[in-house]
């Protein structure tokens, strides 16, 4: 097939002089032909491997007929929601409706349903009875046990359950859907595909397993015993790495329910190919008449070089979906990529990004990865750092400074998050030099969520002293450059182990720092992460250990508008939150104060020094690449 975009309409499929497509992708997002898109990098995967795949995008959900418009393919439908999970794309934190779609034409909302991928394969199932449907991408992943849904305030079961799809694939899903497709194409039914790595299927209680169970739970007990669902979810974990990980199995009544071993990740030759993919690099035209698609604007003149994370936040999703060892593009892949963005007709000279869910991430955290998979019991950096752990940005330097080199290109900027605790560990401090000298747009984005010790710990991060270690680095080079930057620090309020104590620790802590951020992220508890099995058990699932949990709106307000004491609306939220903790003394005019008292007239409270406005940001990540600035799953599910 010549370069172009894949075909959304059965007339463009006659026109290739197809009968029909092997496979109809449908996807809850507009169709963006860009490597930050799952959907462009599978379909193109397949398309290279000599597989006709036609996308169907956001299609009329309300009947059966849009699902019917370039036939019955020959082998099959995939089926995704999208980029990010479609109620994490529909609702915020608090449930109320979004106003706003990153991932829809015009940022229109309403073009997907809510639980996109039950939906579409409800209505598949309609329109053609036994087609083979499979189901993936970042809902489809992280839901692919029993687990607590946020918006209905229960324990739902697999969504292969609900959907009545085929298979689902989680996890980065090149390898596996190539698989598939060879075996499809061979003529084997697709109720016969059960010993694909990265697959969850079902199967009836007598038959075969290929691979070494590692445990077997009941869904109506996980329902309804919270000990058990954590108990769960702490193997699943265990299980979640391609050389040590078995499969799982989960009862449902008289199926089974079995998740096979995960598929290894993509070596770096691997990974150059994908990326090497003829993409057309933005959206379909058709949607050029509703002004295109706002979620190309963060990743247009971005580049991913990595996959992977060893952070592995306990609020993020990255361990469920990507994993946590580390693959990365050659430096070659990158510049050649580099190169082609130069040559856009908009491009004015900026990359805006060379990144990945971790920017600063090349390899593994060490070698014992590459022959042994992760550590069962511990993490690569928090609390403190493994003394196995690997620190070197030489080749990330490197690779910045090869693309630097590329004649059209006037700077290169790294947006996407730094893990400032590896950072500083690097020995070797020409990264973090050219980095603050180079490559901060004025400000650099890093997360160190909170600073208290105990909430810290139930994030699965390092203790704020190491964020205080960074920041006074940064500033000190900052200075040495002759430069003015800002370091702007994500915060999450109310995350399980949060009280109204912590909180107050970082209102103050803010207010000695002279922060005052525009935005606080509230946590969002999201599938497939430790920090939402918390949330619905007070159980941290790693270690069985009891963690508060602040589950009453009214105290997750107090909590957030502490955090924001400095909002004249905030007030009086911020006098109730300190008359309960005992500590009025920070009502007044004093220079440590946080609030005025309630009699006192409007006006800026007296202040000792300027104070530096912050804003927030928001994000998800799970899925290949690096994801647009929605506002979406990495909070609860993305980690960063």
């Amino acid at each position: 097939m010549d370069r172009g975009f894949l075909p959304i309409t059965k007339k463009e499929t006659e026109q290739l002089g197809w009968d029909r497509p092997d496979f109809v992708y449908v996807t809850g997002d507009a169709y963006v032909d860009h490597p930050s898109f799952g959907v462009a990098i599978i379909s193109r995967v397949l398309e290279n491997a000599g597989f006709r795949v036609a996308i169907l995008a956001q299609p009329d959900y309300k009947s059966c007929e849009d699902f019917k418009r370039f036939g019955k393919p020959r082998l099959g439908f995939l089926v995704t929601a999208g980029n990010i999970d479609s109620l994490v794309a529909h609702y915020t934190a608090s449930k109320k409706k979004r106003s706003y779609d990153y991932y829809s034409p015009g940022g229109k909302m309403g073009l997907r349903p809510d639980r996109a991928t039950i939906v579409y394969c409800n209505r598949i199932r309609e329109a053609y009875g036994d087609v083979p449907i499979i189901i993936g991408g970042l809902e489809a992943s992280l839901r692919r046990f029993a687990h607590y849904d946020y918006w209905s305030d229960t324990i739902r079961r697999s969504i292969l359950v609900d959907s009545r799809a085929d298979i689902l694939t989680y996890g980065m899903g090149e390898n596996i859907l190539l698989r598939i497709a060879k075996l499809l194409d061979r003529g084997i039914p697709i109720k016969k595909i059960r010993d694909v790595r990265g697959t969850v299927y079902l199967c009836k209680p007598e038959d075969k397993i290929n691979f070494e169970v590692a445990a077997t739970f009941d869904y109506n007990e996980l329902k309804s015993n919270d000990r058990k669902y954590a108990e769960t979810f702490g193997i699943q974990y265990k299980n979640q790495d391609a050389i040590n990980g078995k499969a799982i199995v989960e009862i449902y009544d008289n199926k089974l329910l079995v998740q096979n071993p995960p598929m290894f990740p993509l070596e770096r030759e691997e990974l150059d190919k994908v990326y090497s993919l003829p993409y057309m690099r933005t959206y379909h035209p058709v949607y050029e008449k509703d002004g295109g698609v706002p979620a190309i604007s963060e990743v247009k003149f971005s580049i991913t070089h990595n996959r992977g994370c060893f952070g592995a936040c306990n609020f993020c999703a990255l361990a469920f979906h990507q994993g946590r060892t580390v693959r990365s593009r050659s430096i070659e892949s990158v510049v050649a990529e580099a190169k082609l963005i130069s040559e856009m007709p908009d491009f004015k000279g900026y990359i805006h990004d060379i990144g990945g869910p971790t920017a600063n991430f090349r390899y593994p955290a060490c070698e014992k990865q590459l022959a042994d998979g992760v550590c069962l019991s511990r993490k690569c950096l928090a609390p403190t750092p493994c003394k196995n752990l690997e620190v070197d940005h030489s080749e990330y330097l490197k690779l910045i400074e090869e693309v630097e080199k590329i004649p059209k290109i006037k700077k290169v900027f790294i947006r996407s998050g730094i893990r400032f605790d590896y950072l500083i560990l690097d020995k070797d401090p020409a990264f973090f030099e050219k980095l603050v000298r180079d490559n901060v747009s004025g400000q650099l984005k890093v997360a160190p969520e909170h600073c208290s010790s105990a909430v810290l710990r139930c994030m699965g991060k390092p203790d704020f002293e190491v964020y205080e270690q960074f920041r006074r680095k940064f500033f000190d080079i900052t200075k040495k450059a002759g430069k003015e930057q800002y370091i702007v620090p994500y915060l999450m309020s109310s995350h399980p182990g949060s009280t109204l104590k912590d909180a107050l620790e970082l209102a103050l802590c803010l207010k000695r720092d002279k922060y005052a951020p525009e935005q606080v992220q509230d946590y969002y508890p999201t599938p497939g992460t430790a920090s939402t099995v918390m949330f619905k058990t007070g159980i941290n699932p790693l270690d069985m250990k009891p963690v508060y949990v602040a589950t009453d709106y009214h105290e997750k307000q107090l909590q957030r508008a502490l955090l924001q004491y400095n909002r004249p609306e905030n007030a009086p939220l911020v006098r109730e939150a300190l008359v309960k903790l005992g500590r009025t003394d920070l009502i007044g005019f004093g220079e440590n104060c946080l609030v005025r008292p309630e009699s006192a007239p409007h006006g800026k409270p007296r202040a000792s020094a300027k104070v530096q406005r912050t804003p927030a940001a928001k994000s998800q990540r799970g899925t290949p690449g690096k994801k647009p600035a929605a506002k979406s799953n990495k909070r609860g599910g993305k980690g960063r």
